[in-house]
């Protein structure tokens, strides 16, 4: 827990460094993210306005992580810093209570409803489920990453310069993103903030994943594709 805490601010500096400085690449045709790589999407926009032709930001928001995507994630975060077993940070061996209140967390918040009910129809499936996701996150996470990369969003908040994201914008969500809810129309508002920038939000469906939406290229790859074409053109 010494290591610096780094922000999104940082990574994608350091992502810029590693392709002008040790790639050399100068341009990208494309900058497509999904969840924190969506919120990213956001941060090149405003940080490097000139390095990509467009931006595909699917599965988030450009707003500071406030309400309860904070609580989710502070919750999570506190789960492993309460349990004993974390020390600090100087653990000698992983903090298993601490990671499956994560896993927990995990799953409520990467859920889609149709999906769940429809693969899950009975008590004892969906208990299976739970029990066997919950070991497989806890055996694959360590504490003190996922610490970090969760708490990396701390200062995210792209919104009072969104009119800087000059490259054309495609900007996805889902209907059933709980991360992400609709209900909140920030995305309707937000959205006219950028000159060249078009919000689609994806109906909930028997097609759609909840926040895992975003990996379902099906519903989105026609989009793209208009997206490439009419970036291609400028």
């Amino acid at each position: 827990m010494k290591f610096p805490h780094y922000t999104y601010d940082d990574m994608v500096r350091s992502q810029h460094e590693m392709l002008v400085d040790g790639l050399h690449v100068d341009h990208l045709r494309l900058i497509l993210g999904t969840s924190m790589g969506c919120m990213q999407s956001f941060v090149w926009g405003e940080t490097y306005p000139q390095f990509s032709d467009a931006l595909a930001p699917f599965a988030c928001l450009p707003i500071e992580i406030a309400g309860r995507n904070r609580m989710w994630r502070y919750m999570s975060m506190q789960a492993i810093r309460d349990d004993p077993a974390w020390d600090d940070g100087n653990y000698t061996h992983e903090p298993t209570e601490g990671l499956r209140g994560i896993a927990d967390f995990l799953i409520i918040a990467g859920s889609a409803p149709q999906q769940m009910q429809k693969e899950y129809p009975t008590r004892q499936q969906a208990e299976d489920y739970v029990n066997r996701t919950v070991n497989t996150i806890v055996a694959r996470t360590d504490a003190n990453d996922f610490l970090y990369y969760v708490n990396a969003s701390r200062e995210y908040n792209p919104e009072p310069k969104l009119n800087t994201i000059i490259a054309p914008v495609l900007w996805i969500n889902s209907a059933d993103d709980f991360i992400n809810p609709p209900e909140l129309e920030i995305a309707q508002k937000v959205v006219t903030r950028m000159p060249h920038a078009h919000f689609i939000l994806i109906p909930a469906s028997m097609e759609t994943y909840g926040h895992g939406t975003h990996t379902q290229a099906a519903v989105w790859k026609n989009d793209l594709i208009k997206l490439l074409q009419e970036s291609a053109k400028q």
